[in-house]
């Protein structure tokens, strides 16, 4: 099961069907078409693959109240779809990412009517944990009433998976530390992956797409560009971001470049309104294909998380980096592993996301040492241990 409807479109689920489809594999992906799609449920033919649409309410980039809404619901209206699209078809592998957490009826419903198949939990997303760390749900009161509902379920389909693959082993440790009735020998690293897309230029070539794009949008020619792309909500920790630009606002040897949406899009897009004419600037989110041209365009990459996070994330975004070459600067919570990763292996520096003046400091750090090397030595840590090869492999030796 997986969020993205078409196989053909780079993503970490994207990719690893495709993977399983070239591997001589028949593929049924599930998926919701959310409420902001406008699109019924459809199971269709593409690519050589299946795939099965069911709607649903917003489950991302949404109120908490919709997301938490959308969340219970989500596992009846995939039951409901399964029974009537695919009744009769039997699967070896049945294979699921978080979030959502609230699958467990319907990964019994599957395992029941096949049971020969191995169950396997893609963890990409610690919930409710990660919800109590940033404030939107807390273990008592109100709110402690959900976290306990969530919990459970948590637990629940722990049990029911046979395998749980973790973005890294920070997070297979947090797994364990937090679920002692887990098996150890049941959880282990099936990283956030991707299909490589080597761009081959000719000579001359790159260097003139970069001043192309970096024209086309507005950005500086002539000084390195730091660029954050992807979702600006509560995880992220906007107010931190924001609080680095206005540090930084004022550099003259760098320029830093922030693409997204989310549910924390105005704190950024406040700051930049007041402070257009500065270091800085701010771009909706763009098609995948454009994205990827800016990405080429600029130096070095940007990840930040709220520094309240107990739980180890893994940003897919970090791979697209990885994959142009770019050194990384990680500015998270203490237990994510992500940059202690970079920083131990030599494409990237690491700092909490508490202290403006740690992120400015590592700015510096970066702009001093060999961008250029440390980007290649990202690149092949990337070919190393994020190809979809890697993933597909680890799950492909329990089938």
């Amino acid at each position: 099961m997986s969020r993205k409807t078409d196989v053909s479109q780079r993503s970490i689920y994207a990719d690893l069907m495709r993977k399983f489809r070239d591997e001589g594999h028949a593929v049924y992906i599930v998926c919701p078409h959310e409420r902001y799609m406008h699109k019924n449920t459809e199971l269709v033919e593409t690519n050589g693959v299946h795939v099965l649409g069911v709607k649903t309410l917003n489950l991302q980039k949404t109120s908490i109240i919709e997301k938490g809404i959308g969340q219970i619901l989500v596992e009846s209206q995939f039951q409901k779809a399964i029974e009537r699209e695919l009744r009769g078809i039997k699967f070896n592998l049945i294979l699921y990412s978080t979030p959502p957490i609230t699958f467990s009826k319907l990964i019994k419903y599957l395992k029941k009517n096949n049971p020969q198949a191995i169950s396997y939990l893609l963890l990409k997303d610690i919930f409710p944990q990660n919800a109590v760390d940033i404030g939107m749900m807390t273990t008592s009161g109100l709110k402690g009433v959900l976290y306990k509902y969530f919990r459970n379920k948590e637990k629940v389909l722990y049990d029911l998976s046979d395998y749980i693959g973790c973005m890294s082993p920070a997070n297979v440790q947090f797994v364990l530390d937090h679920n002692p009735e887990v098996d150890a020998s049941r959880v282990e690293v099936a990283p956030n992956s991707i299909e490589l897309n080597e761009v081959k230029y000719t000579e001359g070539q790159e260097k003139a797409e970069r001043f192309y794009i970096r024209k086309k949008y507005d950005l500086p020619t002539d000084k390195p560009i730091f660029i954050y792309g992807g979702n600006l909500g509560k995880p992220q920790g906007i107010e931190y971001l924001v609080k680095c630009l206005e540090a930084n606002k004022n550099r003259q040897d760098c320029y830093f470049v922030v693409v997204g949406s989310g549910t924390d899009y105005n704190l950024i897009s406040d700051w930049y309104e007041k402070n257009k004419d500065k270091n800085a600037k701010l771009m909706s989110l763009l098609p995948k294909d454009d994205y990827d041209l800016l990405v080429r365009s600029c130096d070095v990459g940007l990840i930040f998380l709220d520094h309240r996070f107990t739980i180890p994330n893994f940003p897919s975004r970090i791979l697209s980096y990885m994959e142009n070459k770019m050194p990384v600067l990680c500015a998270t919570d203490p237990n994510t592993d992500m940059g202690r990763i970079a920083d131990e292996n030599g494409f990237g520096f690491w700092c909490e996301s508490v202290k403006p003046e740690d992120f400015t400091a590592l700015v510096d750090q970066m702009l001093n040492c060999d961008m250029k090397e440390a980007g290649e030595k990202g690149y092949q840590f990337l070919i190393e241990n994020y190809l979809v090869e890697k993933t597909y492999n680890a799950i492909m030796s329990h089938v």
